[in-house]
């Protein structure tokens, strides 16, 4: 193996491993995107219940 050989090799494992670390970074990205709108309603329920608790004890 002459060392074209081992370079063009070399190349294509480190083009496969930035193949990989890339779909791993989307299916990551995508879970949490898929994520996004259950925390984004968690914290509106606390702003509301803040809202709500801080009306009780400045109403009366």
């Amino acid at each position: 193996m002459g060392i074209k050989d081992q370079f063009q090799g070399k190349a294509a494992e480190l083009a496969e491993r930035a193949r990989a670390a890339a779909a791993g970074e989307r299916d990551e990205a995508s879970e949490r995107a898929s994520k996004a709108p259950d925390r984004a309603e968690g914290k509106a329920g606390a702003e509301d219940k803040a809202r709500d608790t801080f009306d009780e004890n400045f109403d009366k």
